[in-house]
């Protein structure tokens, strides 16, 4: 996901046709965004967990 941006990008059916109706692509670009931020939150908060985990269980 984080190599190919352009690829992961998604949305919900009903917001996906809601944006192609229109003409504005930078909506449409903000709302890829957003999905894409919040899919990648708890990825990274799970990550972080880890890494937590895994210098308290080496020291």
């Amino acid at each position: 996901m984080f190599l190919l941006p352009l690829v992961s990008s998604a949305q919900c059916a009903m917001c996906r046709a809601v944006l192609e109706s229109e003409d504005n692509n930078t909506i449409a670009e903000g709302i890829n965004n957003g999905i894409v931020y919040l899919m990648a939150i708890p990825y990274i908060l799970v990550g972080v967990l880890f890494y937590f985990v895994y210098r308290k269980m080496k020291s």
